[in-house]
């Protein structure tokens, strides 16, 4: 499929529906308004297709830009590619769930997560730490460093009630999986939890939301799935 075929096809499963959530979330014009579910036929067709993804991604079309999140091949996207994709996430669907989620297949994941969250931008920082939360929900434990993720949680305890509203709510999805499904971590995860408590994360046109990751780790701990990790990462 060719990328006029791709815009057709996506734009033919739009939803008025959709496209009002999205909207009410963050996104902007232009956009179709299409659940991710429905993206799968047409996505195990085309598999990877990097050109076509930088195609799609270039829209500034939201439902483009998340399609050419599943058709992207990461492991030929550079540092530089990522930091050009991130340039264009204008809101926390994009930067978490589109550019994070590609980035955590890729080779240079850490890396680039890591410079992320040293960034000071607060769509970047979330990206980086929600890149984490998707590397340790499905890559063994052994390909990190225990040091570095106990540091990680250390400077979470410390700046995370200072930090900027979408950075609260992924720096607190950070702690709650290393408590979930960083294994070697869980005891210490579930103190800095119970340490940071509830986190306030206040939302343009909405009502301020209230994360706890101590309450969400231990709802893993009394269902036994410590350790869970997932099989995919992307659709």
């Amino acid at each position: 499929m060719d990328f006029e075929a791709v815009m057709q096809g996506i734009e033919a499963l739009s939803k008025p529906r959709m496209k009002k959530i999205y909207l009410s979330n963050g996104a902007h014009e232009p956009l179709f308004g299409v659940t991710t579910g429905e993206m799968k036929p047409m996505s195990k067709k085309i598999k990877k297709n990097q050109p076509l993804a930088e195609e799609l991604y270039a829209t500034g079309n939201y439902d483009a830009m998340y399609f050419a999140g599943i058709i992207a091949d990461p492991k030929v996207m550079t540092e530089s590619d990522f930091d050009r994709w991130m340039d264009a996430a204008y809101f926390y669907m994009l930067s978490d769930f589109v550019v994070a989620v590609t980035l955590s297949e890729s080779d240079i994941a850490q890396e680039v997560a890591d410079k992320w969250i040293a960034s000071g931008q607060e769509l970047r920082m979330s990206a980086g730490w929600s890149c984490y939360c998707w590397l340790l929900g499905n890559r063994p434990d052994t390909e990190f460093s225990k040091s570095k993720i106990l540091n990680m949680l250390d400077t979470v305890k410390k700046t995370i009630h200072d930090s900027p509203e979408r950075t609260k709510a992924s720096m607190n999805n950070f702690v709650s999986t290393v408590g979930i499904s960083f294994s070697p971590l869980n005891e210490q995860a579930m103190d800095a939890a119970k340490e940071i408590g509830a986190v306030e994360v206040k939302r343009d046109n909405k009502k301020s939301s209230t994360l706890n990751a101590y309450v969400s780790i231990q709802k893993q701990v009394d269902k036994g799935r410590i350790g869970f990790k997932r099989k995919y990462v992307r659709c």
